[in-house]
């Protein structure tokens, strides 16, 4: 079975959200997408503290398919260097871990 990854990405709205979350769901490059409620961020950019409003999400997948699904994002998402960070599940519910590895296209 392929390492289990939550891979965490923030989108300007709902409708990036929504249009990502289906893109990646539909094409089996994950199993589940929760789009979480809006967060304020904070962060540095082009020289600057910028504040802005985003949709989280927080995508169910697999290692095997991490460039793939990264690929999907980035072709979907309006922003020049998406934050997409991935994080590998130590533990879970065997059952609930089979069930993402089995639902999600192996590549």
């Amino acid at each position: 079975m392929s390492q289990i990854l939550i891979v965490f990405t923030n989108c300007p709205d709902e409708a990036c959200a929504n249009t990502i979350a289906l893109a990646v769901i539909e094409a089996k490059l994950a199993v589940c997408v929760n789009i979480m409620p809006r967060v304020q961020s904070l962060y540095h950019w082009q020289g600057k503290v910028q504040s802005t409003t985003e949709i989280p999400l927080f995508i169910k997948s697999t290692a095997s398919n991490y460039a793939a699904l990264e690929k999907a994002i980035c072709e979907r998402h309006p922003y020049k260097v998406p934050e997409i960070i991935a994080f590998p599940v130590a533990r879970g519910l065997p059952d609930y871990l089979n069930w993402v590895a089995a639902e999600t296209l192996q590549r």
